[in-house]
């Protein structure tokens, strides 16, 4: 059985650790926890986990967030895996920042990450994490605040939930998605 589980996210250290760049860290936290490394390959870093008879194929697109089809695309067709098999991790600030949501599909939400995998999937049929990053800015500021780091009273929490997140994409793969969804929905989380 076979997994590509996707970080949405941007190359360059001024991105590193922002909310938009959610999905890289949380990929890298399930990369670190299974003793895998990232190696630079086509249109992505790639690192291959195996993991209770599973393997995952872990992307971040190094393609900019806009171009992140591309990369989705490409290691689903290289790795022939199955639409239902894919897990992509994104930013959300419809979702409250003590929250994760597990959905089999939906809109792209005006991100453009998730607007790039529909148009060359052809699809919003893919299961996402949606990591709840809050809306906590002055209209009109969105993109300051996505593009911002997390604050260090929200540091705490950031990484207690991807450590979720981490568990969610082991769920997800051992479970199923009906039951990731049924773990992680409805949680609320705290310190």
């Amino acid at each position: 059985m076979k997994f590509l589980i996707v970080g949405l996210g941007n190359i360059g250290d001024e991105y590193a650790h922002t909310r938009h760049n959610i999905g890289f860290d949380v990929v890298n936290a399930f990369v670190q926890k299974h003793q895998a490394t990232f190696k630079v390959d086509r249109l992505a870093y790639m690192a291959a986990v195996k993991w209770k008879g599973k393997q995952f194929i872990c992307i971040c697109p190094t393609t900019y967030m806009n171009l992140s089809g591309k990369a989705v695309k490409y290691w689903m067709d290289k790795e022939k895996i199955q639409l239902e098999n894919i897990l992509v991790i994104v930013d959300e600030v419809a979702i409250p920042f003590n929250k994760l949501r597990i959905k089999p599909g939906g809109s792209d939400g005006g991100h453009n990450g998730l607007k790039s995998i529909h148009e060359l999937l052809g699809t919003t049929n893919y299961p996402r994490l949606r990591f709840g990053i809050g809306n906590d800015y002055p209209k009109g500021l969105q993109a300051d605040f996505v593009l911002g780091k997390w604050t260090k009273e929200e540091e705490p929490l950031v990484k207690l939930k991807i450590e979720k997140s981490v568990e969610a994409i082991e769920c997800f793969a051992t479970q199923g998605l009906a039951t990731a969804m049924n773990t992680i929905n409805n949680q609320e989380y705290s310190l």
